[in-house]
């Protein structure tokens, strides 16, 4: 009997002639269908096979007799179908009717293909005994292989068909169905099948590479179907977990993650631009348009996958050390395009809160969770960041984050964020907060703009809109509060650090925490740092920003000491030594009780006089002019905190110093040496206080051009000398 006499005989069978003759007939069929070389006849053999005698083989023998022999063919033919397909499109038109029906009929062939595979999952699904895998091995690799051509055909059809994809729209639009259908119910099926501890190696191979295909298929279908893309990751996540004592040291989890990453970022950049869209065109934000449905659908899949990511990650964190440098990017990119970063596109207040609520309240969970990873802390505190300008913002957001969510967790994560790489076999890590000041410092487009971030959370509201200063500041000082003593050197060096950089707002920020911990802690802890930050002054070399910072903070600590510790720095750094002059010039002396600062007041002018009038009898050498500076400073504190409570001895002794020093000022020396006008201003500053205090009999000593400047000062005017061409704005001094 001929192959086309066999087949027209057996196409006229009923159900019962094939199940009667399956045994004989179903070897013949296999071998023609091998055999044949022309697609039209290999598809009809293959539709018999399926339609006719395939239902009438048992669970146990669908791989051996059926499946394992015809499905490699089907693979084989659908790739030489797609291949010839693309080899004759280039001479497609609507002119070239031949051709068209050429392409048409292959493209047909393809869609009885995914029917007929289609035919065979349902068949399956049919038995209501339980489904091993070993029972239908060769379908599901097969299925994924069709499924990924299919729909990378459809993803690239505008693009290969170049024009003309009006020709054919029709049968790729059946395509994708059949496609779309086929996954599907691919899916459910797989879902039936149960792997438990007996499973074998190879069972747990073909279920890694089924979630790997569909993982492939995924970034496929992105941009073809929401609804498939979404369930097609459910189902992914859903078997990871599944089985996951079995497959969780096979499945590639970077690239699981990598691929959520790409997909949630995707989904967010288009949120952003329909919204962005939406505030340009001044449309209604209540009214339901296609773009407010179209932007409500694409907010709800990116919380998908942000709650899909952090459900993975929840799971599987053991073994994403390799993933969490794509974790931290995805945060700091979602953020970077996100109010109130100088980088965000423009969206309504609506749109902000709606995203915010919806998509980025999601991505919290996903630091929480990965905050005890040591990989990720590593990742985070690097030493080294290699950010674009627009990524240094998020960067500061993160670490604030951090920081609020530390306080309640164990005492080793504490360690892994607070302390720092401890060894040198450790990744170097910086301490949280040694990065977040590096940080706040990078932010200088945002600190200079300034940007507005909400304040904190009272009673369900948020305060109004803050500086990012006052964001960490806050953040910072609730952290501190919270710090168990053992982190406090690692702080501590961190605030000195921060404090003695050139970037002045850091340093403010510093001061700011600095001066929280001294207030928050005990009275003690606040003796301790006036005494550390005392010691630094006196170490520090000459007139410096460090310098500054450090007497601003030692100004502000002071005013928080005891007045026994007062009492106690008094004979720390006694004001009799013309050493700690440098110390007491920055000293708030209203501070203290009103017997102890008369003393000290006393002291300093006693110490201050001798410095001076040593350098006046040494010959008014300009290299040792630096302490006599210190000195006037320090005299200058007593007499503008005590104003007329000083003694008149003081005065007269301070004013006959005075007009000896003005006697030695030398107008060529101010205008070319930074000491001398040191000296001057000092000088200018006390003889205004003193003016009136002056005995007559000195005050002609002042040489005339000083003695003008002194009550231009004084009255709050300013001259322009013309021998000299300057400008003296004494108001401002």
């Amino acid at each position: 009997m001929s192959q086309a006499t066999l087949l027209e005989k057996v196409t006229e069978w009923s159900v019962e002639t094939c199940r009667q003759e399956l045994g004989s007939v179903l070897p013949k069929l296999l071998s023609m269908y091998h055999r044949t070389s022309d697609w039209d006849e290999c598809i009809r053999v293959l539709k018999i096979l399926t339609e006719m005698f395939l239902p009438h083989l048992n669970l146990a023998d669908l791989e051996e007799e059926c499946f394992s022999k015809v499905l490699p063919k089907v693979d084989k033919v659908f790739s030489d179908l797609m291949e010839e397909i693309a080899s004759q499109i280039g001479g497609l038109t609507s002119q070239n009717t031949e051709l068209r029906a050429l392409l048409r009929n292959a493209l047909q062939m393809m869609v009885q293909v995914l029917e007929t595979l289609s035919g065979c999952v349902r068949h399956v699904c049919s038995f209501e005994e339980s489904l091993a895998l070993d029972t239908i091995r060769s379908l599901p690799s097969c299925i994924l292989k069709v499924l990924k051509n299919t729909f990378q055909y459809c993803k690239e059809s505008e693009t290969v068909y170049n024009g003309r994809l009006s020709l054919v729209v029709d049968l790729l639009q059946a395509l994708f169905k059949e496609a779309y259908s086929l996954q599907k119910g691919l899916m459910e099926l797989l879902d039936r099948i149960s792997l438990d501890s007996s499973a074998t190696e190879e069972d747990a191979c073909d279920m890694v590479i089924v979630i790997h295909s569909l993982l492939d298929i995924c970034s496929i279908i992105s941009n073809l179907d929401i609804t498939l893309h979404a369930n097609t990751w459910k189902f992914i996540i859903k078997q990871s977990i599944k089985y996951q004592g079995l497959l969780e040291e096979r499945l590639r989890h970077s690239d699981i993650v990598c691929r959520l990453c790409d997909d949630l970022l995707a989904s967010f950049h288009s949120c952003m631009e329909l919204a962005e869209q939406m505030k340009q065109s001044g449309a209604p934000e209540s009214s339901q348009s296609v773009e407010r449905k179209f932007f409500q659908k694409t907010a709800k899949m990116c919380r998908f996958f942000a709650n899909t990511l952090v459900h993975y990650i929840k799971e599987f964190k053991p073994y994403l050390s390799k993933s969490c440098g794509r974790l931290h990017h995805l945060y700091l990119q979602m953020y970077s395009k996100f109010p109130p970063s100088v980088y965000a596109p423009v969206i309504s207040d609506a749109h902000c809160n709606e995203i915010n609520s919806v998509i980025l309240v999601a991505m919290d969970p996903l630091i929480t969770h990965l905050l005890p990873f040591r990989p990720f802390a590593e990742v985070v505190l690097a030493e080294t960041q290699q950010f674009g300008p627009e990524l240094v913002f998020p960067q500061c957001l993160l670490l604030v984050n951090i920081m609020d969510k530390l306080p309640s967790l164990p005492e080793e994560v504490l360690n892994l964020w607070f302390q720092g790489s401890q060894f040198h076999e450790e990744t170097p890590r910086l301490p949280v907060f040694q990065a977040l000041f590096l940080s706040f410092q990078q932010c200088s487009t945002e600190r200079a703009v300034p940007i507005l971030v909400p304040g904190v959370m009272m009673n369900g509201q948020a305060q109004s809109q803050v500086t990012l200063h006052q964001h960490a500041c806050v953040h910072l000082s609730a952290c501190i509060a919270s710090l168990p003593p053992a982190y406090f050197p690692q702080l501590e060096h961190t605030l000195l650090t921060a404090l003695l950089c050139p970037d002045a707002q850091t340093a403010l920020l510093a001061a700011d925490a600095w001066c929280f911990l001294v207030r928050y802690g005990t009275a003690e802890l606040c003796q301790h740092h006036v005494t550390l930050v005392s010691h630094l002054i006196k170490s520090c070399p000459g007139d410096c920003y460090q310098l500054s910072q450090l007497t601003f903070l030692l100004r502000r600590m002071f005013v928080m000491m005891t007045p026994n510790h007062q009492i106690e720095f008094v004979e720390k750094f006694s004001s009799r030594e013309p050493q700690n002059l440098c110390i007491w010039q920055h000293v708030p002396l209203r501070e203290f009780a009103l017997d102890v600062r008369k003393r000290v007041e006393d002291d300093i002018v006693k110490s201050a006089i001798p410095v001076c009038t040593s350098w006046l009898d040494g010959g008014c050498k300009l290299g040792q002019l630096e302490k006599v500076n210190t000195a006037l400073s320090a005299v200058l504190s007593v007499f503008r905190d005590s104003g007329d409570a000083v003694e008149e001895a003081q005065l007269q002794a301070v004013s006959r110093l005075l007009a000896q020093l003005w006697m030695r000022m030398s107008v060529s020396q101010v205008l070319s040496q930074p000491a001398v006008q040191c000296t001057l201003r000092l000088l200018l500053l006390l003889s205004v206080i003193l003016v009136q205090s002056m005995e007559p009999q000195v005050l002609p000593q002042v040489p005339d051009l000083f003695y003008k400047y002194i009550f231009t000062y004084y009255y709050h005017v300013c001259i322009i000398d013309p021998n000299y061409k300057c400008l003296v704005h004494f108001k401002n001094i």
